[in-house]
């Protein structure tokens, strides 16, 4: 049952800031509540596959950073080549320094609250991916295939693999798999740096 929930989750998670941009309302708290509810749903994923499995806190606290890198790898270039698109959604900014002003239909104090706990939890995370390929804002476009190898660290991939490891009892193997898959953050920036030149 939790593997359809898993599931279900991904692709709501997937459709509401779609629908948004098709009917041309974006709102920054939308965003912002969208991307630490993501967070929140990852520790706990992470923390009660801790609780029913034998794997130690230390680890699985570890997988939580891990995946944090993750999504926020995928954030990182999918909101670069966003804001390069032609009429491209710009409540997602690739350097994000302070409170953007609010959209229509929401305040400006809920705004700067969702602003303040989202630089709390994600500042370190986009910190440390911008460390990594800091000239990534400088390639002119990002290829089909490119983003599509980006897309398996996008939350939907990460959950999708979690549903398909608990049916088949790889409980135990969770965690060290994520940790295990952030690995591969070096191999797609890497093939960034030497593929895609800025």
């Amino acid at each position: 049952m939790g593997r359809i929930f898993i599931v279900l989750k991904s692709g709501i998670d997937a459709a509401d800031g779609e629908l948004a941009r098709m009917k041309n309302t974006p709102s920054y708290t939308g965003r912002y509540l969208d991307s630490i509810f993501d967070i929140v749903l990852n520790f706990l994923f992470l923390m009660s596959i801790c609780y029913v499995s034998k794997t130690s806190i230390q680890l699985t606290f570890l997988a939580f950073i891990g995946i944090q890198l993750q999504g926020t790898l995928y954030n990182y270039y999918y909101v670069i080549l966003r804001n390069k698109s032609v009429g491209g959604d710009t409540t997602s900014k690739i350097f994000e320094y302070k409170s953007p002003k609010a959209l229509s239909g929401e305040t400006q104090k809920s705004v700067d609250i969702l602003f303040g706990i989202y630089s709390i939890v994600y500042g370190v995370f986009d910190k440390i991916i911008h460390f990594l390929d800091q000239d990534a804002y400088k390639v002119k476009t990002f290829p089909n295939w490119f983003m599509t190898l980006v897309s398996m660290y996008g939350l939907g991939f990460q959950l999708l693999l979690i549903a398909i490891m608990l049916p088949l009892n790889l409980i135990e193997y969770i965690v060290p798999f994520l940790i295990i898959y952030s690995l591969f953050i070096f191999v797609i920036i890497g093939i960034r740096k030497k593929v895609l030149i800025a």
